[in-house]
């Protein structure tokens, strides 16, 4: 009898951000669900452990007669990551990581984005190097959202950052990675985590951002708005622990112009002359 196998050990590593172990490496965004009871289930079929709050557009307690996001989820169940989406500048995105703490019974762990334009949402860079500046001066654990620019990320782990999060492409344009490279010499020049944030469209872009190298992927609009958002929340679990286990499998050499058979040829009869 052949002795069981396990790989479970091998390719189920945790995910590390800010000294805290996590199993998912899947994080979650909280908004354009239908209802909180969308939002609760979904969130659950995706196995995430992390999910991301905008305080700007989510209740969390500062307005007391409406609902209550943490009620459905509550944050002892779930590691919150407070966001400051919608924030143009710098001074707006402290403000509000501020109001996320106190909020929060004094939080640390949060996700800066300054976005450049309400157009493409891009980020605007300049505005986002001060504030972390600033928010890590006063103990935030910045995970900071980011282009693809390999210099900025350089830049905004030496400020202090708990993990770089650059872009795959426009929030909510679902183009999956347009830019591989790039996130490759981030990724190989960065000793903090780096997560694709942004762009992910369907399971196969979560999938080759984790076999690129990525620590993790955070996604939302790609959930949120599927047609079944909770099958998609599931199919993004899936996707991202097998992407995960491919990179750490090591995928074969690419060979372009030079077929290997995947039989051997030793032993094959020869064929028969008519």
């Amino acid at each position: 009898m052949q002795p069981t196998i396990s790989i479970k050990a091998d390719f189920m590593d945790d995910f590390i951000v800010a000294d805290k172990h996590y199993s998912s490496r899947l994080l979650v965004g909280t908004g354009k669900y239908k209802d909180f009871n969308e939002t609760r289930a979904a969130i659950e079929a995706s196995g995430a452990q992390i999910i991301t709050i905008a305080i700007r557009r989510t209740n969390i307690g500062q307005n007391p007669n409406e609902p209550n996001l943490l009620d459905v989820l509550p944050p002892t169940q779930y590691t919150l990551l407070p966001n400051t989406a919608g924030c143009y500048s710098a001074d707006e995105a402290i403000r509000t990581l501020r109001l996320a703490r106190e909020l929060l019974n004094g939080h640390s762990l949060v996700k800066l984005e300054v976005l450049g334009d309400p157009k493409t949402l891009f980020p605007n860079v300049v505005e986002t190097i001060k504030a972390a500046e600033i928010l890590v001066k006063e103990n935030f654990q910045v995970m900071v959202y980011t282009s693809d620019d390999p210099i900025v990320a350089k830049q905004l782990e030496e400020i202090g950052c708990v993990a770089i999060m650059p872009l795959a492409s426009l929030i909510g344009s679902g183009m999956g990675i347009l830019n591989p490279w790039n996130l490759q010499i981030i990724i190989d020049n960065t000793k903090i985590p780096v997560l694709v944030d942004a762009g992910v469209g369907t399971a196969s872009d979560a999938a080759i951002a984790m076999e690129l190298g990525c620590d993790g992927v955070l996604m939302n609009t790609a959930i949120a708005t599927a047609q079944n958002p909770i099958m998609m929340a599931s199919a993004m679990r899936k996707a991202v622990e097998a992407g995960r286990e491919a990179y750490l499998a090591g995928r074969m050499a690419k060979k372009p112009y030079s077929a290997n058979p995947s039989s051997p040829l030793e032993g094959i009869l020869p064929a028969q002359s008519k």
